[in-house]
């Protein structure tokens, strides 16, 4: 799929006294669903909202197939989004707003029908926007997005509102529309979720790139050599395991991290200081505790910054 590639070159942004965006850069590579994530404040909807041509950037770029969005002479052929899904109309239909987009557009009756098909609004469509839940106009948003088969897509919050099925059915249906050579940027404070979706996380603080890695790459190194440990003895295991040297961490009412001894150290203690067990092996961090460890110094910003950049 061609230019399908997403670039914010050294990016700034102020509004008045507050820097919300500073200095940042990264790309979005055709194939591949990007998470976008960061504290309260951090500057994620300021750089989307730029990317969109909503917001003019102070210095620098954001760039969709290689031209800024206000350059783009069919802007819903090459770049979908959705941004913020509670905007529509109350009183109209969903596949009557489609229907406007479509036609205002120049595209194809067709496609209304494609996109309701492909997020599973057939039924739904027929009814007024303003008895929609939440989920139901995520939905709607997504199949707007989606109307100008682009190559871009842009998606802020997808999964809020969205029920367990309705979150199984979008992790799906990124996958398959990556597979398709589309650069898909997601915005999410939902790091459970895009563990299981995105391919690569782009994480910025202070309105500064933090992180520009793949979510495997980084879920390996929050990892370490560190060694999970199930146990009903945790208090005579935590004991016996730090007077080696260990450093313990309770995670659990019956587990433990380890770090310091290998998993095979940690058996061999814990047999010979008669300590039952349960289980012993290599801890896979979370894509939560990845993210917590890189913001960790960029969250006390947040409270600070919330205030500035909460309707941005």
């Amino acid at each position: 799929m061609s230019d399908a590639t997403i670039e914010v070159r050294n990016l700034r942004k102020r509004f008045g006294r507050t820097l919300a965006v500073d200095g940042l850069s990264f790309t979005v590579e055709p194939g591949t669903v990007t998470g976008f994530v960061g504290p309260n404040g951090a500057g994620k909807s300021t750089t989307l909202r730029t990317i969109l041509g909503l917001d003019a950037p102070d210095e620098g770029e954001a760039l969709v197939g290689g031209r800024p969005y206000r350059a783009l002479r069919t802007p819903l052929l090459e770049v979908g989004a959705l941004l913020d899904a509670a905007a529509l109309h109350p009183s109209r239909r969903g596949r009557d707003h489609l229907r406007w987009l479509a036609h205002s557009h120049g595209l194809p009756a067709h496609r209304v029908d494609d996109v309701l098909e492909q997020v599973g609004m057939e039924q739904a469509a027929r009814r007024r926007a303003g008895g929609y839940s939440l989920g139901m106009r995520q939905r709607l948003g997504i199949a707007a997005a989606l109307l100008g088969d682009p190559p871009v897509l842009i998606l802020d919050e997808p999964v809020n509102g969205l029920d367990p099925e309705g979150i199984q059915w979008i992790r799906t249906f990124l996958r398959r529309l990556a597979a398709e050579g589309r650069a898909i940027l997601v915005s999410s404070h939902l790091m459970s979720e895009l563990e299981d979706t995105a391919d690569h996380l782009v994480v910025i603080g202070r309105g500064r790139l933090i992180a520009d890695r793949a979510v495997s790459d980084l879920l390996a190194a929050a990892s370490g050599d560190r060694v999970a440990l199930r146990t009903e003895a945790r208090t005579e295991a935590m004991q016996l395991l730090a007077r080696e040297g260990a450093t313990v961490a309770v995670t659990g009412p019956d587990t433990l991290t380890v770090t310091g001894l290998t998993a095979r150290r940690t058996v061999e203690l814990l047999t010979e200081g008669h300590v039952p067990f349960a289980e012993v092996g290599a801890h896979r961090a979370t894509l939560e505790e990845a993210y917590m460890e890189l913001t960790r110094d960029a969250v006390e910003f947040a409270a600070a910054a919330a205030d500035d950049e909460v309707t941005r």
